[in-house]
């Protein structure tokens, strides 16, 4: 198994859930930015040029989530993602896929206007807008995890999906000082030693 992976992006939940499930797996790592991730090679199995991408034998993919769902379903023992007949079922299923719906939008939008781009073409106005836009969303978290631990359950592949986009955030800048909840759950997660090893590389 080989992940190909950048410090600082989403690869980092692909490498968090395979050291979470004990799997062994050889690392290419990249910068971003690096044109390495524009050469052919690359492209002919991540063709925006991204990471992460996961090839397991004769299983490639290219996408974060796509990748958490696989390992889940075929390591996961039932272990990280709760069957369909359980209650939190539709739970998992919301909040699994809001990190990318609802946060990395605007991560994106921010990470473009102050990292991406030569300081001559950023927009001081679409930054802010789009780390407002960020609070915005993760606020809708601290709600949910006034109550509990994980966002669905037990610690599921939703955790280091959406869990991770609300790290994201907050490193970002969002200003989560009324939030009570998200701040504690951040915490609790960042505290696993899965995750710990993750954001090392």
């Amino acid at each position: 198994m080989k992940l190909y992976f950048a410090p600082n992006s989403r690869a980092v939940r692909s490498a968090w859930l395979l050291y979470e499930l004990g799997l062994d797996f050889e690392i290419e790592k990249f910068n971003l930015g690096d044109p390495k991730m524009r050469a052919p090679e690359f492209l002919a199995f991540s063709p925006n040029g991204r990471v992460p991408v996961l090839i397991d034998g004769d299983v490639t993919l290219f996408e974060s989530p796509a990748i958490a769902e696989y390992l889940a379903a075929r390591y996961g023992e039932g272990k990280l993602a709760p069957d369909a007949a359980s209650p939190e079922y539709p739970t998992f299923l919301q909040w699994f896929h809001y990190g990318e719906g609802m946060i990395m939008g605007p991560v994106n939008n921010y990470m473009v206007e102050t990292f991406f781009v030569k300081p001559e073409h950023r927009s001081e106005v679409h930054a802010k807008r789009a780390l407002k836009l960020m609070g915005r969303m993760v606020q809708a978290i601290d709600t949910h995890m006034a109550d509990r631990e994980y966002l669905a359950g037990d610690f599921s592949i939703a955790d280091t999906i959406t869990g991770h986009a609300c790290i994201v955030s907050e490193r970002c800048g969002v200003d989560v000082s009324d939030m009570p909840n998200l701040t504690a759950y951040t915490k609790r997660l960042l505290a696993r030693p899965a995750l710990q090893k993750a954001m090392a590389l």
